[in-house]
């Protein structure tokens, strides 16, 4: 029996203890004790990095199974394999023998192969008249089958393992996200703080870990990019807290298009003007009559900043007040139709509901959309976002615009009046209707 008595390599190769309780553990395998080779052969792979061993060293043992005849390793069908070097070297795909051997050696090292050496150091095998293995000389497999529940167990163990690491990088994933769309919302915001400090701290944190950081590097990591982000949350929720008055941006759009509503017309009339000519103001009520056309303007928005200057006192359309109606808008921006009920605008309602929609479009900050409905009136904030969507090529900022016409409504200094005529002087042509 091959792991009945203890052997000794043959030549120069001495004896180690490694060597010695390697075969004692063979020699307690259990009569009726198997496994399947392949199965175990993948427990080694997933294992190696806990037992020492390397590719190439796993692709000589995988060569060495590929000669055991039974797919289950088990004491009755014997656990020798004699392959010569050349044999093993056209298994492994070509392997340099010299390197087979090395990675023999290492196999024998790491206690899952033993020696089983022959007076001459040759591997071969001796068989009865029946023709059956009466002895053989080569390398035991013995120690794959003794040790096959703690490979399993390391195995178990490596996969446990990164699977941690696959979570612990997702968490870091997200929290990174977190941190970075967190910052940039309070910047947008314009919330007060040191919002470039944490972000260059959050930048310290990233770029300080190494390229293959261990599991303890990354569990760190992940408890500082969470305090930092409870840090940021902090900040915003104290922010949030200390704004009275004021809700979340779903109730801020909801009180935008319900506020008001004595001044919303639900049966405004379209304004509609004939070809070839366009619609122009009264100085004194904002009113509209036909006029002759005076051609599109190049750049509408530059022509309405112009025109503004030269009114030194213009007046504030604040207050809820309409100052122009719904049909005259919708000829000056008919872009905002689209984003209407069903395609169509038929009243301030739908107008309003549809420059909530397109505050969102355009990067506009709740917040920014709110103080413009607030000093200007929800209907004339609703006019002034169709009249930014229709001319958007030329704003870089559209939430930056509109706070800057915020802050001129409330010194008196901007009327809607010239931005809507030049938009009628470059849509003209068009002559779309409304509704």
């Amino acid at each position: 029996m091959e792991t009945g008595s203890v052997t000794t390599p043959f030549g120069r190769r001495t004896m180690t203890l490694g060597m010695l309780a390697s075969q004692v553990m063979a020699g307690k395998i259990k009569p009726d004790q198997s496994v399947d080779k392949w199965k175990l052969f993948r427990a080694l792979c997933e294992a190696k990095p806990l037992l020492g061993v390397g590719d190439r060293a796993l692709a000589v043992l995988n060569a060495l199974l590929s000669f055991y005849p039974k797919n289950e390793l088990a004491q009755g069908n014997g656990l020798i394999v004699f392959p010569s070097n050349i044999q093993l070297s056209l298994r492994t795909h070509g392997m340099a023998e010299q390197t087979v051997r090395r990675h023999l050696a290492a196999l024998v090292e790491a206690g899952l192969l033993l020696r089983k050496d022959s007076p001459n150091g040759k591997r071969y095998v001796r068989r009865d008249r029946a023709g059956e293995v009466d002895e053989a000389f080569g390398f035991s497999l013995a120690p794959l089958l003794a040790r096959a529940e703690e490979i399993e167990q390391l195995a178990a163990a490596v996969m446990a393992e990164r699977l941690h690491v696959q979570r612990l990088r997702e968490r870091i994933t997200l929290c990174r996200r977190d941190i970075a769309k967190l910052i940039e919302a309070a910047v947008e915001e314009e919330i007060v703080g040191d919002w470039q400090g944490l972000h260059r701290e959050f930048r310290d944190l990233i770029e300080g870990l190494p390229r293959s950081p261990t599991t303890g590097q990354l569990e760190l990591l992940l408890d500082e990019l969470m305090a930092l982000r409870t840090d940021v949350l902090n900040r915003l929720e104290s922010r949030v807290k200390s704004e009275k008055g004021r809700g979340n941006a779903d109730y801020i759009e909801r009180h935008i298009q319900n506020s008001n509503p004595e001044s919303i017309s639900e049966l405004e009339p379209s304004f509609e003007t004939k070809q070839g000519a366009i619609a122009e103001p009264d100085n004194d009520r904002g009113a509209v009559t036909a006029g002759k056309g005076r051609g599109k303007a190049t750049h509408p928005f530059h022509q309405m900043e112009e025109e503004q200057s030269r009114r030194p006192g213009g007046r504030n359309d604040g207050g809820g007040l309409k100052s122009f109606p719904l049909g005259l808008v919708l000829q000056a921006c008919p872009e905002i139709l689209a984003y209407g009920p069903d395609g169509a605008i038929r009243n301030w309602r739908d107008l309003m509901a549809a420059a909530v929609i397109v505050r969102s479009m355009l990067g506009v900050s709740p917040s920014a959309y709110e103080e413009a409905a607030n000093v200007m009136g929800p209907e004339n904030a609703a006019t002034v976002m169709a009249c930014i969507l229709e001319r958007g090529g030329h704003i870089n900022s559209a939430g930056g615009y509109l706070r800057g016409l915020t802050r001129r409504s409330e010194k008196g200094e901007f009327a809607i009046g010239p931005m809507l005529m030049a938009l009628l002087r470059a849509n003209a042509p068009a002559g779309r209707k409304v509704g």
